[in-house]
């Protein structure tokens, strides 16, 4: 389904963000490759063999002269947690002073596990795809190559870590309906935080046959997911 990789790379840089970071301001750093296929993904291009790297160096000496205006970095990709020293890369960061973002799938909760044991975590994003019965639709996998459990396994460890976290749900009209939607709320019943994000095309999504919802089918999917996460909102409208 995966395969580790040892050296984390480092493919991209916004060197300030107000939105990825709740209440921080903040820079992102983007890691090369992933373990799902999603069809409506953003960074498809961080997906292919031809992708550029930075040098380490470059992006710590960045981050050494951003300290006392920066106050977190956001790591997202891709799916980070592929990396098997994502831990030293994040203690680095934690080093200089920083506050660490994780963007996550949560297929590999394994790495959450030790990322929180050694309190290299402050604050924690994962997608949730869909319901469990469309989850491997979504995530552009076969049946087969998809264990729904790593799913409900992270999402236990993000909600009982002590730790901020909040999930979210990309909606296009193809991927989902009442029943779907009400699968994915389900999963993260009794959560802080739960975002609805419309699908917005772009020229670097997968599958150009996906359309957003209007902001009224978007608004009925607020209230089904209030159902199970009362403080649910949609992002970005």
């Amino acid at each position: 389904m995966w395969n580790d990789a040892k050296y984390i790379k480092i493919s991209g840089l916004q060197k300030l963000t107000l939105l990825d970071y709740p209440e921080h301001t903040a820079c992102t750093l983007f890691v090369p490759g992933c373990n799902f296929k999603c069809p409506f993904c953003h960074n498809s291009e961080l997906l292919g063999g031809s992708v550029e790297f930075y040098d380490e160096a470059e992006i710590f000496a960045f981050l050494k002269k951003r300290r006392g205006v920066l106050e977190g970095v956001c790591v997202t990709g891709g799916e980070p947690t592929l990396y098997t020293d994502l831990g030293r890369l994040l203690s680095d960061i934690k080093e200089l002073g920083y506050e660490v973002k994780l963007d996550t799938n949560g297929y590999i909760p394994e790495r959450l596990t030790e990322l929180y044991q050694k309190g290299l975590l402050d604050y924690v994003a994962m997608d949730i795809k869909n319901s469990p019965a469309r989850y491997a639709e979504t995530i552009g996998l076969p049946e087969a190559r998809f264990d729904i459990s790593r799913i409900t396994e992270s999402i236990g460890i993000i909600m009982n870590s002590g730790v901020g976290y909040e999930f979210r749900t990309t909606v296009s009209n193809e991927l989902f309906d009442d029943e779907s939607m009400d699968g994915a709320a389900r999963m993260i019943a009794g959560a802080d935080k739960y975002f609805l994000q419309k699908f917005v095309m772009r020229d670097t999504v997968p599958s150009k046959t996906l359309t957003a919802p209007t902001d009224d089918r978007l608004e009925h999917y607020l209230e089904i997911a209030r159902r199970y996460v009362v403080n649910a909102k949609i992002r970005g409208t």
